[in-house]
């Protein structure tokens, strides 16, 4: 998804800056970006206002705590899923979701929009399907941050969707779950997306 997002953002000529924990694979995947991708020490205060957080969920709390202070007034994109690794399921009660879990870690001013999570790295990383631009579903509490959300959406060439308020989010996530079934069940590759059809 990294490699997606980077790749689509570089293409639209944003500056896409890249941390890992690891830097080689940090290096490699700028490399692979292009031109226009940078790496940074993992910790390091981010330089751009929107976030990726583009990795496994069970890592992601990590890495928000990790970054602390250095998040505050930046708007992070959470792409997680936060399902079990057997696809049985969720790793949290009903009540709970992914997003939620994220928006409690962040530090004060941060904004956490929900978006990305439906659209696997395959299919985002063409970004249309017979010249139809892939849907991408944005759901947040801060209006202006999920207008960013949506401004930066469009500039990768894709169709941002707001479904609503980040407690939507929940159904993102296990739209995700749908997506799972689809493809082991149905499909049975990667390279689809879900979106929506306007009929007329």
């Amino acid at each position: 998804m990294a490699s997606a997002i980077g790749g689509l953002a570089a293409k639209a000529g944003h500056i896409v800056e890249v941390m890992s924990r690891d830097p080689a694979k940090a290096q490699a995947l700028a490399e692979r970006i292009g031109p226009r991708a940078l790496t940074r020490e993992f910790g390091a205060e981010p330089a751009g206002h929107i976030v990726i957080l583009a990795v496994p969920y069970l890592a992601v709390l990590d890495v928000v705590k990790h970054y602390g202070e250095g998040l505050a007034d930046k708007l992070l994109v959470d792409i997680t899923n936060p399902i079990k690794s057997d696809f049985s399921g969720f790793l949290f009660p009903k009540s709970s979701f992914g997003a939620q879990q994220i928006a409690k870690a962040v530090p004060a001013g941060a904004e956490v929009v929900k978006a990305f999570n439906t659209v696997p790295s395959q299919a985002l990383a063409v970004g249309s399907v017979g010249g139809r631009p892939l849907d991408v579903f944005i759901a947040g509490d801060a209006p202006q941050a999920k207008a960013r959300v949506s401004a930066f959406t469009e500039s990768l060439g894709l169709r941002p969707m707001d479904v609503g308020p980040l407690t939507m989010a929940w159904t993102l996530e296990h739209a995700c779950m749908l997506w799972l079934g689809l493809m082991t069940h149905s499909i049975k590759h990667t390279n689809f997306s879900i979106g929506v059809s306007l009929p007329g």
